[in-house]
């Protein structure tokens, strides 16, 4: 017997105790132990603790990580119910989930990367209210992440020459990298996740954007205050010169924007377009709508490569590394929380009954505001997109009730996955590209624990108002 199997044997005899039953879709989690949350919480820590604690080993290593931690899930899965039974329930989540949502996030990453602002602002209260709010607007169109990596450099050359500049970086990574992807499913991560549950595309539109203008409307206006009375100061103070010379903006591979309205194109498309054609792979039903929404996003992915002039996504500072990050370790995560799903769908008969009673009022009704506070502590410091696919289950799963009858509770568990985010650096994945992009740019970024203090002060107390006005 193999070193690997005696390990194997032993995760499912000890770690995994309870086997899990098999319902005809799939696993019942009414029979799992909770210690089949173990690998997807295991992973989740990983990523919160890697890149902050032990960055070379997490930097060289992070793909291997993630691959461990599915195995504990993979191996006994199979040897306890069967190689058929394990690759049917995890074949459902990585061909119906993971994939169209990897590569939705690399057609947006490659298009919003071949744009490029060049030119050079002065940093002005103004202009840089000017550059958060432009940024928070695309970024419901090119994504958070897109967003940031367009506008994070003009907003660096615009301050390179101000005194006080970390509080412009910290501001853009609330209402550029998180807030402002709230109000489609290309914004954010979670809203995707969202919509490959059966979520309408502009639902978010219609039922997030009141609650987006208060908090993004909030932050703005702080943001206002704290960089006129800092740009007031300096005023007395002797400036650095302006290292970048003065030239006027323009706007390279615009190739980019019809092409990412080639994504809008497809995301509605696959929605609306319905012809009953499907194909089954390992018990996953791929239906062609879906298929053919996936294969745009490759072709659109390889036109922009291909059309975008190498020269702009070379001033973009655009590489592989972070979609390339993104994709191993989601893929772990969409493997682990196959059994985490499962047992909430089971509700008040699975393991997370504890947690059902905790968002449940006493009569039965969900609890919308610690549906909000629940899903944002948990995406504060573990990525956003599980956590909301976490709590879309807890509170039923099926999308046409939590749009209709369930629409707020929708609604909290929505807006806390997308604003909260901003947190912390490992709140969402722009975050901390913004972080080190900065940094690479001579801003003395505070620390984990330092921006944690920022956020609470600004952050919390805009969604305290948030959760009291919409999700109460």
């Amino acid at each position: 017997m193999t070193f690997v199997k005696v390990i194997s044997l032993a995760l499912a005899a000890s770690t995994f105790s309870l086997a899990p039953a098999f319902a005809a879709d799939g696993l019942d989690g009414a029979g799992m132990s909770v210690w089949w949350a173990l690998p997807f919480l295991g992973l989740l820590l990983s990523i919160a603790t890697g890149p902050l604690f032990y960055p070379h080993v997490w930097e060289h290593h992070y793909g291997k990580f993630s691959a461990f931690w599915a195995a504990c899930v993979i191996v006994p899965l199979v040897l306890i119910a069967g190689a058929t039974n394990a690759s049917h329930a995890v074949a459902h989540t990585v061909l119906l989930e993971y994939v169209p949502f990897i590569l939705l996030l690399t057609a947006l990453f490659v298009t919003a990367g071949g744009i490029f602002v060049q030119g050079n602002l002065h940093g002005t209260p103004a202009t840089n209210t000017a550059l958060l709010a432009i940024g928070a607007g695309m970024a419901s169109v090119v994504g958070t992440t897109g967003a940031s990596i367009i506008m994070i450099r003009p907003l660096l050359r615009a301050n390179d020459d101000r005194v006080y500049r970390v509080h412009t970086v910290v501001f853009f990574i609330f209402l550029v990298s998180n807030v402002g992807g709230s109000l489609t499913p290309l914004g954010d991560p979670p809203l995707f996740v969202g919509f490959l549950k059966g979520v309408d595309f502009f639902w978010t539109t219609t039922h997030l954007a009141l609650p987006m203008l208060l908090v993004g409307g909030i932050v703005l206006a702080v943001f206002v205050v704290f960089d006129t009375v800092l740009y007031r100061r300096e005023a007395a103070m002797r400036h650095p010169k302006d290292p970048t010379p003065d030239e006027p903006l323009r706007l390279h591979g615009l190739i980019n924007i019809p092409l990412l309205g080639v994504i809008i194109g497809a995301i509605l498309l696959s929605a609306s377009w319905k012809p009953g054609v499907s194909v089954t792979i390992l018990g996953a039903t791929l239906e062609l709508q879906t298929i053919v929404r996936d294969v745009i996003f490759i072709v659109v992915a390889i036109a922009s490569l291909w059309l975008t002039d190498k020269e702009s996504r070379t001033a973009n500072g655009f590489n592989w590394h972070p979609i390339q990050e993104v994709a191993l370790l989601f893929a772990g995560i969409f493997v682990c929380i196959v059994p985490v799903i499962a047992m909430l769908q089971a509700g008040r008969n699975g393991a997370f009954a504890p947690l059902v009673a905790l968002v449940t009022n006493a009569d039965g009704a969900p609890n919308n505001l610690a549906y909000f506070w629940l899903t944002g502590i948990l995406s504060s410091f573990l990525d956003n997109a599980p956590t909301y696919l976490v709590f879309f289950e807890l509170a039923g799963g099926d999308a046409k009730q939590l749009m209709g009858p369930l629409a707020t509770t929708l609604g909290a568990i929505s807006a806390g996955a997308v604003f909260m985010g901003a947190n912390s650096y490992i709140g969402n994945a722009p975050n901390f590209m913004v972080y080190a992009i900065a940094r690479q740019g001579g801003v003395a970024m505070p620390s984990f624990f330092g921006y944690t203090l920022w956020s609470s002060a600004i952050l919390l107390p805009t969604f305290v108002l948030c959760g009291w006005l919409f999700y109460r």
